[in-house]
C-alpha cells in the first residue's frame, strides 16, 4: 500500500509523490547513484547511512534479490527515491 509522501529540498523545491515501504519521516542528504541495478547493495551499503538515493535509472525491482549480494545485515540508506516501480 503506498501512501502520498513529499520530497522537500533544503531550496524550498518541493516534489509529490508515493510512499511505499515503512511510514513516517525521513531526514538526509540527497545522493544520486547512476547504476542499473544494484539496488539491493546500495540499500545495505554502509557508506549510504543517513542518506536518501535517488536512483537515476526509471525502473526498480524488476531483478529481484539474492543472498550474496547484501552488503551488511540492515538498510542503511534512510530513503530510496525512484521514478516507477513495476
Amino acid at each position: 500500500m503506498s501512501e502520498q509522501a513529499l520530497l522537500a529540498l533544503e531550496d524550498g523545491t518541493v516534489f509529490q509523490g508515493r510512499s511505499i515501504g515503512c511510514l513516517g519521516e525521513s531526514v538526509g542528504e540527497v545522493v544520486f547513484n547512476t547504476a542499473m541495478t544494484g539496488y539491493q547493495e546500495i540499500l545495505t551499503d554502509p557508506s549510504y547511512a543517513s542518506q536518501l538515493v535517488a536512483l537515476t535509472y526509471p525502473h526498480i525491482g524488476n531483478t529481484g534479490i539474492n543472498a550474496e549480494d547484501f552488503e551488511s545485515s540492515g538498510v542503511f540508506a534512510a530513503g530510496l527515491i525512484i521514478r516507477d516501480l513495476p
